[in-house]
């Protein structure tokens, strides 16, 4: 009988130790907190299946032991004890308490899964009131972004990219850290994103090699190999000039700019409708102007990128894998980008607030002008003056004309080819005073209405 109850107390107490270990946690440990114990592996398993073995000997011995009643049967209580001696190997009792201290770390672990997919807002956000809502003057539009992100955040992949998950935090770190609707978080560390210094700047000397120039203008249309054999008749013409105006400057140091040129009415998402009428007697006057755009910032030594494509344009801006909702991955690698209207289309689509932002870089290349009337956006809505070109609240002079309209806009123009002497007494011997030149693109505009 002593033995029968040495072994039924130690049943009790394994259930209890065992009981205990499941239930019970650390004080020192967190809801949150991830360990990186490692769990018994073989050696576990087995002291498992010993416990196993054991509890169902045990099981069955006591079952035996109750129909015995009051009879005493020394034989069945030797076996028993027997049983209790052969089940209780040397540290066993340590290691079931391991086995047991393992598996409430499992369950640590669970629950810290469950607790990040289940009531995220609530856990990511905490019980302190971090991101509530900041009520300051200075950023009146914070609340009404920051019901349009809790509505619509799921509309552009670019905030995933942000890191917005649907939370309040994650709404208010993107609002005051890409965009700029909400002030900056006190419990942020600002000192993550470090500022970047701007490149340190560099002289811009004359070129007059043109090789590289052709290689970045690309192939694959026929607009382009219209460009390409513009420039390399004027090659030498171009290198005289820059000769001429080194000589005129004296060696002037000039800063090297970093420049962006976006052909956007060549790109395929425009339509690009010139390329298959250049051998067909197409509009020729917009490729004369880009091919000698690009030749004069390649002559004058800038730092020169060549986008006929948006997905070169994406490249070259850092545009945030998208729908085009949100700002550039970093600040404007340019100081200047000189695009068309397509181009200028393309840009308001892809960089997001970053246009809005950047407005001041962009110079638009175009052909007849825009006159003030048609720019202002709020003006030539009230007035009936709105078109597909205009409205884009840019200063006057950023429009680069092909002539010089209107004082309004800045004149860019083209280049004139020169004539060498053989050439001018060709066209003195053959000139007469009665000759006009008309001119018109399509057929439609030689129709009599």
């Amino acid at each position: 009988i002593f033995v029968v109850g040495i072994g039924f107390f130690s049943l009790c107490f394994l259930m209890t130790s065992l009981g205990g270990q499941f239930s019970a946690k650390r004080p020192r440990d967190s809801p949150f907190t991830v360990r990186a114990e490692v769990f018994g592996g073989q050696e576990s398993r087995g002291v498992l299946r010993k416990i196993s073995d054991m509890l169902e000997v045990i099981m069955k011995r006591m079952d035996a032991l109750s129909k015995l009643g009051n009879t005493t049967d020394t034989h069945r209580l030797d076996e028993l004890s027997s049983a209790l001696d052969r089940i209780q190997p040397i540290g066993l009792v340590e290691r079931i308490q391991a086995i047991a201290q393992n598996m409430s770390d499992m369950a640590v672990r669970v629950e810290q899964i469950l607790q990040r997919s289940i009531a995220s807002n609530r856990v990511r956000d905490g019980a302190l009131g971090l991101c509530e809502i900041p009520k300051d003057p200075r950023y009146p539009n914070c609340p009404s972004k920051m019901d349009w992100m809790r509505a619509r955040w799921t509309s552009d992949p670019c905030y995933a990219f942000y890191g917005v998950d649907g939370s309040d935090c994650s709404f208010l770190v993107y609002l005051s850290e890409v965009e700029w609707f909400c002030p900056p978080l006190a419990w942020r560390n600002q000192t993550a994103t470090p500022t970047l210094k701007p490149p340190p700047k560099r002289q811009a000397v004359f070129q007059s090699d043109i090789g590289t120039l052709l290689e970045q203008v690309g192939t694959g249309k026929e607009s382009l190999s219209f460009m390409k054999r513009r420039i390399r008749r004027l090659a030498a013409q171009w290198a005289s000039a820059a000769r001429r105006l080194d000589d005129k400057l004296r060696s002037h140091w000039r800063e090297q700019k970093r420049i962006l040129v976006h052909v956007g009415f060549l790109t395929e998402e425009s339509g690009d409708v010139f390329s298959p009428k250049v051998l067909k007697g197409g509009p020729l006057g917009e490729m004369v102007q880009w091919a000698d755009i690009l030749t004069a910032l390649h002559v004058l030594g800038h730092n020169l990128k060549i986008s006929v494509s948006l997905k070169e344009l994406h490249g070259f801006l850092g545009v945030p894998p998208g729908r085009g909702s949100c700002p550039l991955t970093g600040p404007l690698p340019f100081d200047l980008i000189y695009t068309d209207y397509h181009g200028l289309q393309q840009m308001k689509q892809h960089m997001g607030l970053s246009l809005r932002k950047h407005k001041c870089h962009i110079r638009v290349i175009d052909t007849f002008g825009t006159e003030p009337a048609y720019n202002h956006e709020e003006y030539a809505t009230l007035h009936g003056y709105r078109t597909n070109w205009g409205y884009w609240n840019l200063h006057g002079q950023q429009y680069m004309t092909m002539f010089p309209h209107t004082p309004d806009n800045s004149f860019m123009g083209f280049v004139a080819e020169e004539l060498d002497e053989t050439e001018r007494l060709n066209i003195q011997r053959n000139k007469v005073n009665n000759m006009a030149v008309v001119y018109g693109k399509e057929a439609n505009m030689w129709k009599v209405s």
